[in-house]
């Protein structure tokens, strides 16, 4: 009786109150946390490296151009290569260009084809002629008329392209698989909320009769309620915790073995500071999201039990 009394007074007076036990990281919540932050982790790493990708990708080629020497017979298209070379030059709006060496066609196509494959097929498999031009602004159709206005007369067999033309069903594709990641996160938000109402539904039916001594006793709802916030934040925390350790331990494995792939568009995808501090307010705002869907969770069930 005397403890009773104790916990009555302690709940007029607005003080709070150990209502149900809160024994951390036991049970499955923490660690049903923790898998749902270290996905959401990944799969924010994932969908912040393609934009990274994508933005540094796009900004470096959208003033390139490529311009093709098709010619089959090597000495017409040597010829109109360096006719081409010299009728750009003179252009204006053009930052550089450059006349690519055949060694490194030969080292273009040498995954497809083989090594030594210029002197093995001689004219069988004529490469073209290749010749970067860099723009100081986007390269845009009028541009490029421009360029095969210019061209066309002293090399015939010139096709004209911007790199970002060719490029653009890669980029389509890398820009649907970051909405893919941030669709996901914010499933697994949506889950990691299912989870917390689902256990706090089921703490608020084990523990029924100590809630309504507690309301005998003159507890308020926001009291009990937030008993719930604060055990479930203790577990989500510690879960957030662990979530991202094991998250950043498969993202920094993943980041390696990608870096040894050397691709261009590989490099561009490499995480930023402010990506790393985006990673670390995952398990910060899983813990909010999990505290605040406790708290409407009861409160909302202790309105409908009493």
């Amino acid at each position: 009786m005397n403890a009773m009394a104790s916990l009555g007074r302690r709940l007029r007076g607005g003080r709070s109150v150990e209502i149900i036990p809160e024994a951390r990281m036991s049970g499955p919540m923490p660690w049903v946390i923790a898998i749902m932050v270290a996905l959401t982790a990944i799969a924010l790493a994932a969908g912040l490296a393609l934009g990274n990708a994508v933005s540094a990708a796009r900004a470096e080629i959208a003033g390139g151009v490529t311009v093709q020497i098709i010619e089959p017979r090597s000495e017409i298209r040597a010829d109109e290569a360096a006719r081409a070379v010299a009728a750009i030059k003179t252009m204006p709006g053009v930052a550089g260009l450059r006349l690519v060496p055949q060694e490194e066609l030969d080292a273009l196509i040498e995954p497809w084809l083989g090594t030594g494959i210029a002197a093995a097929t001689g004219s069988a498999i004529p490469v073209p002629a290749l010749i970067d031009v860099r723009l100081r602004g986007p390269a845009t159709p009028a541009q490029l008329e421009a360029i095969s206005r210019r061209v066309t007369p002293v090399a015939p067999s010139a096709r004209i392209d911007a790199q970002s033309n060719w490029l653009r069903p890669v980029f389509d594709a890398m820009v649907s698989l970051q909405v893919l990641s941030i669709a996901l996160v914010a499933l697994l938000a949506m889950a990691l909320a299912a989870a917390v109402l689902l256990a706090a539904r089921s703490a608020l039916g084990a523990n029924r009769d100590t809630i309504e001594i507690v309301h005998l006793l003159g507890g308020t709802d926001a009291q009990v309620a937030r008993v719930f916030q604060r055990s479930i934040g203790y577990d989500a925390a510690g879960g957030g915790t662990v979530g991202l350790a094991l998250a950043l331990v498969v993202i920094l494995v993943l980041a390696r073995r990608f870096a040894g792939l050397g691709a261009g568009l590989v490099d561009n995808g490499a995480l930023v500071w402010s990506d790393w501090l985006l990673l670390a307010l995952v398990p910060i705002l899983a813990t909010l999201l999990a505290m605040v869907t406790a708290r409407l969770t009861v409160l909302h069930a202790l309105r409908q039990m009493l």
